[in-house]
């Protein structure tokens, strides 16, 4: 059977359609595997490696998913600074971070955990919570969350 990639390009976007209107219509967003699906679709594919944040009113409700930082096929600098300004700028009361390997790997690294307890250090001196941190990587996704990794 020949591979239709148009259709399946169909689907995904279709997919992606989907999750967002969860993503950004739902009371408050408490299903982690939406946000890990959303996630995976989101940053699975991207050649390079992607950071990016979903800041979170008080009631955990999206504001808005944004694609901070793009590096190289193996990492990405992240400037604890601008999350801050981000969070700040768009009234966040919590985040959910995420990044992408496009190694296909989704374990996440020493150097993610580090830039993690940095980030939630400098978010929470402005009141903002780091509710998770979602690795991506060849489909599969690790919540810090999840695994009690977070301050």
């Amino acid at each position: 059977m020949p591979i239709d990639n148009d259709n399946d390009d169909y689907t995904i976007n279709k997919a992606r359609e989907i999750l967002s209107q969860r993503l950004y219509h739902s009371p408050a967003l408490t299903h982690t595997d939406d946000t890990a699906s959303f996630l995976a679709l989101k940053l699975g594919q991207r050649e390079q490696e992607v950071f990016a944040i979903i800041l979170l009113n008080n009631q955990h409700q999206v504001i808005q998913y944004l694609e901070v930082f793009t590096g190289t096929i193996n990492e990405t600098s992240i400037y604890p600074r601008e999350v801050v300004k981000l969070a700040l700028k768009h009234n966040a009361a919590a985040t959910i971070l995420a990044h992408n390997h496009p190694s296909g790997l989704a374990e996440p690294s020493a150097a993610d955990k580090s830039i993690t307890t940095r980030l939630q250090q400098a978010l929470a001196l402005v009141d903002v919570t780091v509710l998770d941190h979602v690795v991506v990587g060849g489909g599969n996704t690790v919540s810090f969350a999840q695994r009690g990794w977070l301050l």
